[in-house]
């Protein structure tokens, strides 16, 4: 049976061409017959589609020959159906939102985690130096609650423009702890990082490539329960990176 390629993407990086970079993506997805969603803002690309595997790996190829996004991590897994219904190529103030426009993370990264070492910290109980590892979703709590990182600090947050206010009420609970913050790609917890380094927090990482990458790079997803959501058709994926077969709520 043919399947379609499902990926997803993002890169904080300087864009300034944002109108005419919004076109030539539109043009390139819709001669390769894509679907999904593509979203353009100053501090970078963020974006989510799905193909037949030749034109959209073709895509990808033409979207890497910018030197902005060269050699883009790409997170891929496979479906039967196509899990989106239409394509959008949309121009946005922020690529994600955090009403934070001080938070820069093009101008430099917060620590990052592998999924292998996460999966070798979270089995030993403690990172490298010694601290505890305590595991923080920055995703919304209907996301929490159909999966999560067990044990998984979860603030209950309606929208991710509500980490900062949370973080402000929680930040003394993190002292003195390796903090890992993590969402579905990654792109949230970058985020989020770096406005706990800016809270004071000094030992703060992400988890590269978010939950989706966990899941790709470690196979079994040791310490993970449940499924992730998806804002696509196919509304959360088990561990094995197949569809769990509920829409998310939109």
């Amino acid at each position: 049976m043919d399947t379609f390629l499902n990926v997803s993407a993002y890169r904080f990086v300087p864009v300034q061409d944002t109108a005419a970079l919004q076109a030539t993506l539109l043009a390139q997805a819709q001669a390769a017959a894509l679907k999904g969603t593509v979203l353009i803002a100053e501090e970078g690309l963020n974006l989510a589609v799905a193909g037949r595997t030749e034109p959209l790996r073709a895509f990808l190829s033409w979207l890497q020959s910018d030197e902005r996004f060269a050699n883009l991590p790409i997170k891929e897994s496979y479906s039967e159906q196509m899990p989106f219904r239409k394509l959008l190529v949309k121009i946005k103030r922020e690529i994600i939102r955090m009403n934070q426009p001080a938070v820069r993370p093009a101008a430099g990264r917060a620590p990052a985690v592998t999924a292998h070492t996460l999966a070798r910290w979270l089995a030993q109980g403690r990172c490298d130096e010694g601290r505890p590892v305590v595991m923080l979703d920055t995703r919304n709590a209907f996301e929490v609650d159909a999966g999560a990182f067990e044990g998984a600090i979860d603030w209950r947050l309606g929208k991710f423009s509500d980490f900062p206010a949370a973080l402000q009420a929680h930040v003394d609970e993190l002292r003195g702890k390796t903090v890992v913050s993590y969402c579905t790609g990654g792109i949230r917890c970058e985020k989020a990082a770096l406005v706990m380094q800016d809270a004071g927090l000094s030992h703060v990482h992400q988890l590269e490539g978010g939950v989706l990458r966990y899941f790709e790079d470690t196979g079994h997803a040791p310490g993970w329960q449940g499924d992730c959501v998806v804002f696509d058709d196919r509304g959360a994926l088990h561990s094995d990176l197949s569809p769990a077969g509920v829409r998310a709520a939109s």
